[in-house]
């Protein structure tokens, strides 16, 4: 994945009124002299952005609304923005009432099978969707696929930095399957030695 700068607007001389916006540039190629920047606004939809409003929708109630409010009209068939999207209906029903719980458990488990069907091997999914299962009632019956993402992560994990996983991602996984006590102590060492780039 390519690193976003944010460009120093007032030094390309556009202004006080492009500081108001959110523009992102690609800075890994130099542009020759007649080329201009290309300015792109942000995505709402971009993996980091998603990132942090899960992380800040997981800790509190108001984030959880907006999160969900973001992602409950989203139609395309981006898997990893589905899977993000499942993450915020199992967090709507967090934060629903008892009469609606299940209905948005349910809903974010179909959301998961579409995002998962759509992209199998995709870690971070398989960790989002590990990270709502293994904190469900097991009564629910809604935790099948537990066993299978932890060793699909833990697999992962330990073949980073080929692991699919950006380096902000692989460290979520680590922290999550370490800290909440998902793996063997020996697996937790092996965890560890696994070095960040």
């Amino acid at each position: 994945m390519r690193k976003l700068l944010l460009i120093p607007f007032l030094l390309l001389g556009l202004g006080s009124n492009a500081l108001n916006n959110k523009y992102l540039f690609s800075g890994s190629r130099q542009l020759l002299p007649h080329q201009s920047f290309i300015l792109r606004p942000m995505s709402p939809y971009n993996p980091a952005t998603l990132r942090h409003q899960y992380e800040q929708a997981a800790a509190n109630k108001e984030a959880g609304e907006k999160f969900y409010n973001l992602l409950h009209d989203y139609k395309a068939q981006d898997a990893l923005v589905l899977g993000y999207k499942a993450a915020s209906e199992a967090i709507k029903a967090r934060d629903a009432s008892m009469l609606n719980k299940l209905t948005y458990v349910q809903q974010a488990a179909h959301t998961f099978e579409q995002a998962v069907a759509l992209d199998p091997t995709n870690a971070e999914i398989r960790f989002l969707r590990f990270s709502v299962e293994s904190n469900l009632p097991a009564f629910l019956g809604l935790s099948k696929h537990v066993e299978e993402d932890k060793a699909f992560l833990l697999a992962a994990a330990l073949q980073h930095p080929r692991s699919g996983l950006d380096e902000e991602a692989f460290r979520t996984v680590r922290g999550f399957l370490v800290g909440r006590g998902h793996v063997s102590e020996a697996q937790a060492e092996q965890l560890a030695q696994v070095k960040s780039s």
